[in-house]
């Protein structure tokens, strides 16, 4: 199915530089509402746009989604009938049970897409200047300005200060209050000593100081402009390659009689002061006849 309208959704969110997931079925069993081909956009916030299969499916593969953007990392899902798929499952797939009643199954592939990385280099140096024309060479969304300038930093940016001694502190404060992901100092370590310290008379939080890293870039010697713009570079690809902090699990509710992830809509059920959902009239039937046997306190609202 092409909706040729995703890809403008893409672009889209991809401009505003927010991390989204594609979510793709790559295969299907019979009768399912997803066919091979069909595809949909998850945002972070588990925003659903375009069409992979009915309601057994949509909660399971948002949850699976958001998990990806999280942690950055990509997943095949196979969403079938608990005990339907045996030991036939291949290594390094996820199987995601549901209950759905046409028994059908769906593979799915979902992969996370990060926006172009955004730096900003705050100076008007030839060595500022080469750093930027690299970063553009990379793909990157590489800025040049010759002020402290933070209207447009975000939490993935990263920024490098390289005005030489032209008001550095001022520079640096700002950034760290933007928030970006990196900050650098370009300047001897004897200079980066006295602008952090002179930031923390300010008031500026030590956490916040400590985020600087000073003489910023691999540790060339004395090497030439260029040469130092690739030596910053090069770090700045070792910050974004770094492991990520293991992301928590996205929480979402689960059906406790059939253990499929639901969205909170139909009539739900209190027990014991916990709010229960439901795939169907049927599994909350059953519930209302037993809660006892399926009530669980992890799966709440």
């Amino acid at each position: 199915m092409h909706d040729w309208s995703l890809f403008d959704r893409a672009r889209e969110l991809s401009d505003r530089g927010e991390t989204f997931a594609w979510a793709t079925v790559v295969w299907r069993q019979g009768p399912s509402s997803g066919k091979e081909g069909y595809r949909a956009i998850v945002t972070a916030d588990g925003v659903l746009d375009g069409w992979i299969g009915g309601a057994c499916a949509e909660p399971a593969v948002i949850r699976e989604a958001r998990q990806a953007i999280a942690d950055g990392e990509p997943r095949l899902l196979l969403l079938g009938t608990s005990g339907q798929f045996g030991e036939a499952v291949p290594a390094g797939m996820t199987v995601v049970p549901i209950a759905c009643q046409s028994e059908g199954a769906l593979e799915i592939y979902v992969e996370p897409v990060e926006p172009a990385p955004h730096l900003l280099v705050v100076g008007r140096s030839p060595m500022a200047r080469t750093l930027v024309d690299l970063a553009t060479a990379l793909g990157w969304c590489a800025e040049l300005v010759a002020r402290a300038e933070f209207d447009e930093v975000g939490p993935r940016t990263m920024v490098v200060v390289a005005t030489q001694g032209h008001f550095d502190e001022d520079a640096v404060e700002g950034a760290l209050r933007a928030g970006p992901a990196y900050v650098g100092l370009v300047g001897s370590r004897r200079r980066g000593e006295a602008v952090l310290g002179y930031l923390a008379d300010r008031g500026v939080p030590r956490a916040d100081l400590d985020r600087v890293r000073v003489p910023v870039g691999l540790d060339l010697g004395p090497v030439p402009h260029r040469e130092i713009a690739v030596a910053i570079l090069a770090e700045l690809v070792a910050f974004r390659a770094a492991p990520r902090v293991s992301a928590p699990p996205v929480e979402d509710l689960v059906d406790p009689v059939c253990g499929m992830t639901v969205e909170p809509l139909g009539e739900p059920v209190e027990h014991e002061g916990v709010t229960y959902y439901f795939c169907c009239p049927g599994c909350r039937d059953a519930f209302r006849r037993d809660p006892g046997a399926y009530a669980r306190k992890d799966v709440r609202c």
